[in-house]
């Protein structure tokens, strides 16, 4: 951090988007000859992001694409928004052609290709999901529920309540897959999704909140209820897939031209990884992943052109590790062995036999690159600084580029070598004007698992009034070695009015392996609070916090956390901020409380026992909940549910709606008068 810095954090300061030293060049990418390096940043600091383009031989930078005017987006860009979490604008999107110096840009529903220098405008209105072919010479996109091709449409039949090439909701904010439509390399054939969610019963989401009368229908899959119908098409006929109640996980074309389809059965405990011939539509099944409690999903696949073999990832020994299979699916060599996982796959070079891939091997809070022969051996580390490593590697593999930041440190932005010199700076970290002191992290121990925990001191010495910030949740983990963790100013402004504040990742949180992971299964809201508790009696130890005056405050997972922490050990927390939480998770989608969960049928009594709405007799702190009624992914119905629950009870209670936020709060005068109603309740409650 370096410069004259300022004190005392505001809640329009916590507000602000982006984070101070967050405004970094993103979603970077090399052109097919590795020649350009393209990004996406905002000159301004601000949200409003344009197209730019840094010359790797002489270093030139030139703008290639500014905002153009923004039209208000369509309710399906708006919903889109909301799965990718976008706040971004202007131009937050575009893809390369993977072999030609082609490149797409969809901005406000209208779609620019740059070719030759300059940018002209394909398509006008409605577009959605483009995508272009490896030679740049065909466009796809999806417009009114139908796939396109330039002028042409390729599939048919769209209708109210059903569509072509798009991907349904759970696919989109589940099983990370937000494409509904896949062209083969060549042009010959296209494969897509048709979606057909009529047998799904409507739910309305009323806009209290405007002048005029406005109703979203949304077709939401509860627990044990019906998913939507989906089928896979391929040109003009649809393939038979192993079972009709499951999920198009993933599909990829091989390039000896079959299709290669993951197809997850509903329960999440059964992945297929299916050939089809595109000719005669006849299948074979390459491998099959069974595993318990549940699979969690991988963008790990990749093809060598040259043999036919691919590189598949795994969990089946507890950790995430990369394999080498065959054409055919038998699997040639285990390439990565241990206790820490190759998280994610980031590029394979076919004709040198390596596979570069993100993870860890000393610690969790760090992430780095690194890259494994496909013909066995060790693998090599090619990020050394400590802290989290985000990279893209070049087409050629002479380079890569490495986002770098720690919790000293803004992100730092370069251009490596494969032997880690500096070839280019791309981003300078920034200059922070806030005095902001980044957090200890620590590890303690619950029940022989090691956990890690992150604390912010305040400036006051003796035992401050504590504030528990959780998630708690599968797939997310809060405590890292990142600039992140400094730059949260919610924490950061609290410390400054005399908190203490305490992150612990507990059992249940990502990237420690799935038997970490797994302590949830079938039971919610349980291991998740004993861990949290296990962190405060920790923190107690260290002689800085007053364990008679102890929040928790968290959004989404971290909502529901907080209800959990206060109704479960209400000897430890005192009072709560609950931002959009789950209530009852009979009200959350299929796809995710199955996975973690089963059904409601089938686990009747984990379902009891996760629901805050089980135990609200017990509460006895302060509570305050927070949601938007707009709400389309955790509905408002679970805050209305839980008020007439605590009104029921007798039990006093506050709420802070929002009548225009959907999940994630979007507007900034209403992220700030959030933000300093929690302060000011946590003043309350705790002094």
């Amino acid at each position: 951090m370096q410069g004259t810095r300022r004190t005392g954090l505001s809640p329009e300061d916590v507000a602000r988007y982006p984070r101070p030293g967050m405004a970094i060049p993103g979603k970077i990418a090399y052109s097919p000859d590795s020649r350009l390096l393209t990004y996406l940043y905002s000159e301004a600091g601000d949200l409003a992001r344009e197209l730019w383009q840094l010359e790797l031989s002489t270093g030139r930078r030139q703008r290639l694409l500014e905002p153009v005017e923004q039209r208000a987006f369509s309710r399906e860009e708006q919903l889109r928004r909301e799965r990718t979490r976008t706040l971004e604008v202007g131009v937050t999107d575009y893809a390369w052609a993977e072999n030609a110096p082609v490149l797409l840009a969809p901005i406000g529903g209208d779609l620019y290709r740059w070719q030759d220098g300059s940018f002209d405008r394909i398509a006008s209105g409605g577009v959605i999901d483009p995508k272009i072919s490896p030679d740049g010479s065909r466009v796809y996109f999806v417009r009114d529920g139908e796939v396109w091709r330039g002028d042409s449409q390729l599939t048919s039949g769209a209708s109210p309540g059903v569509t072509n090439g798009l991907a349904e909701f759970v696919a989109q904010e589940e099983l990370g897959r937000a494409s509904g439509f896949w062209p083969s390399p060549d042009g010959a054939h296209l494969a897509f999704e048709e979606v057909d969610e009529r047998n799904v019963p409507v739910y309305p989401i009323v806009h209290q909140g405007l002048a005029a009368v406005e109703i979203e229908e949304h077709r939401y899959p509860f627990p044990g209820a019906a998913n939507v119908k989906v089928r896979l098409g391929l040109d003009k006929k649809f393939l038979e897939l192993p079972h009709e109640d499951g999920y198009i996980a993933r599909v990829d074309w091989h390039p000896d031209g079959r299709l290669f389809v993951q197809w997850l059965r509903r329960d999440w405990q059964r992945l297929e990884l299916i050939a089809y011939d595109p000719s005669s539509g006849s299948s074979q099944r390459l491998l099959v992943e069974e595993q318990t409690p549940w699979i969690n999903l991988h963008d790990d696949l990749r093809f060598i052109p040259a043999t036919g073999e691919f590189v598949w990832s795994s969990e089946k020994t507890g950790f995430r590790h990369l394999y080498l299979h065959a054409s055919e699916g038998s699997m040639v060599r285990q390439l990565t062995h241990g206790d820490w996982p190759a998280e994610s796959t980031v590029a394979l070079d076919g004709e040198r036999r390596f596979v570069y891939f993100q993870g860890w091997r000393r610690t969790p809070v760090e992430r780095h690159l690194f890259r494994v022969s496909l013909d066995g051996g060790e693998p090599e580390q090619l990020t050394t600084e400590p802290g989290m490593h985000s990279t893209h590697v070049a087409p050629d593999f002479s380079s890569f580029v490495d986002t770098h930041s720690n919790r000293g440190a803004p992100p730092r932005v370069t251009v490596k070598a494969m032997d880690g010199r500096v070839l280019h700076t791309l981003h300078e970290p920034a200059r922070v004007d806030l005095d902001l002191t980044p957090p200890e992290l620590h590890t303690f121990e619950v029940d022989g698992t090691q956990l890690h925990a992150a604390v912010y001191r305040p400036r006051a010495t003796g035992k401050s009034p504590l504030v528990v910030m959780v998630y708690g949740g599968p797939v997310a983990q809060t405590v890292t070695d990142s600039w992140d963790m400094t730059v949260d100013l919610r924490a950061q402004m609290l410390t400054e009015h005399g908190f203490v504040v305490l992150k612990v990742d507990n059992r249940g949180s990502a990237r420690r392996g799935l038997s970490f992971e797994s302590h949830i299964a079938r039971r919610m809201g349980v291991i998740e609070v004993a861990d949290q508790v296990a962190g405060v009696r920790w923190l107690e130890g260290l002689g800085i916090a007053d364990s008679t005056r102890v929040g928790v405050t968290g959004w989404s997972y971290g909502g529901y956390m907080t209800l959990m922490s206060l109704l479960k050990a209400p000897d430890v927390f005192k009072a709560g901020v609950a931002g959009a939480p789950v209530t009852d998770w009979d009200g959350y989608d299929t796809a995710y409380t199955e996975k973690y969960m089963s059904t409601p049928v089938a686990n009747p009594d984990g379902y009891r026992d996760a629901s805050a709405l089980s135990f609200v007799e017990a509460l006895r702190g302060d509570l305050l909940v927070v949601h938007g009624m707009i709400d389309e992914n955790v509905h408002f119905r679970h805050t209305a549910r839980l008020i007439q629950r605590l009104i029921d009870a007798g039990k006093p209670y506050e709420t802070l709606i929002y009548p225009n936020e959907r999940h994630m709060p979007r507007s900034e005068k209403d992220r700030a008068d959030m933000e300093r109603r929690l302060l000011a309740f946590f003043e309350r409650a705790l002094r």
